[in-house]
């Protein structure tokens, strides 16, 4: 039996997912890797047989998606060349982590495609949304990435095919204690703009993961950090909170660990909007920007005790039984 695992390259919670699921599908067929994009910083220890420019979206520096940038490194020749040199007829299952080249490549070539992504929990209509519906965006949910079959992962499970979050077996092994810091992964602000503003909170402490430092230092009680996985974990584990943005992986391991968070999700993007009112409606607070206007509700974040208690189960092997009863199904 073979499978490719196809995997969205921007942000790292699709590669950080995957790299629990891919030693357990090693372990019952052969596996082919797929990734594209750009904007990932986190490896894989595993071959990738695929590397694909793909269609990123490219992070901004004042909380949103530079869209200009996005398109000017957007090469439309390349997508298709890519869509079309794919062979898929190798392969009895094409498992899909939001991924576009894999997924249209399988449209025209009618090969099936199983979604194993949080985007895919989005063609459900009992997911939460903001109050305001963008009608591009939710047509990204469908055509982005389209497939045959969903399994997907949220907050909670919304509808029959959703699941809990996949909590990656390293957050799972610490033991997570308060040493009083707060921890900040917002890669859509520069460190200039984030060091400015959290400076005014100057009781606070604040280990800041940028994606745009080689080397870490400390103005002030701000600590800028390079990404890095374990570096990452252990600041976490060992945090008071998290200011992140609206994506799912961060914020779902931060409630796993019990963690109080605070979401800023990306100026402009639907999906994390979608995310933060998800959390907003469990209880977390929501901010639509790190500016001065939101200072009164970070601080009575910052003075607050209230965690929300959550039950994501291990639930991983789970998972992996149901992608291998797909292709025994069909």
């Amino acid at each position: 039996m073979k499978i490719l695992y196809a995997i969205q390259g921007t942000g790292n919670g699709h590669v950080s997912r995957a790299r629990d699921f891919i030693p357990l599908l090693q372990q019952r067929a052969e596996l082919d890797i797929l990734i594209s994009g750009t904007q990932f910083d986190v490896n894989l220890p595993q071959a990738v047989k695929y590397k694909l420019r793909g269609a990123s979206f490219i992070f901004g520096t004042e909380g949103g998606v530079d869209y200009w940038d996005s398109f000017k490194k957007l090469r439309p020749f390349t997508f298709f060349n890519d869509i079309r040199k794919l062979n898929l007829n190798q392969y009895d299952l094409v498992l899909n982590d939001f991924e576009p080249v894999s997924a249209w490549a399988g449209k025209i070539k009618n090969k099936s495609i199983l979604a194993l992504s949080h985007q895919s929990a989005f063609l459900s209509k009992n997911t939460p949304r903001p109050a305001f519906k963008n009608n591009f965006a939710e047509g990204l949910f469908k055509n982005y990435a389209p497939s045959d079959k969903q399994i997907a992962f949220h907050f909670k499970p919304y509808d029959e095919f959703i699941t809990t979050p996949i909590i990656r077996k390293d957050i799972r092994a610490l033991n997570p204690i308060n040493k009083g810091h707060y921890t900040v992964y917002l890669p859509a602000y520069d460190d200039k703009t984030l060091i400015k503003f959290l400076s005014q909170f100057n009781n606070t402490n604040w280990q800041v993961f940028s994606k745009r430092e080689k080397v870490g230092y400390t103005i002030g009680n701000v600590e800028i950090k390079p990404i890095h996985n374990e570096n990452y974990n252990i600041s976490v584990a060992n945090c008071e909170g998290l200011l992140t943005g609206g994506g799912f992986e961060a914020p779902a391991e931060a409630l796993f660990l019990g963690k109080k968070i605070m979401v800023v999700p990306m100026a402009g993007q639907y999906e994390q909007a979608c995310n933060a009112e998800a959390l907003r409606l469990m209880g977390n607070p929501v901010i639509d920007s790190i500016s001065d206007k939101n200072m009164p509700i970070i601080r009575e974040w910052l003075n607050s005790n209230e965690i929300n208690l959550v039950d994501f189960p291990d639930n991983i092997n789970t998972v992996v039984d149901s992608i291998f009863n797909n292709i025994e199904n069909r």
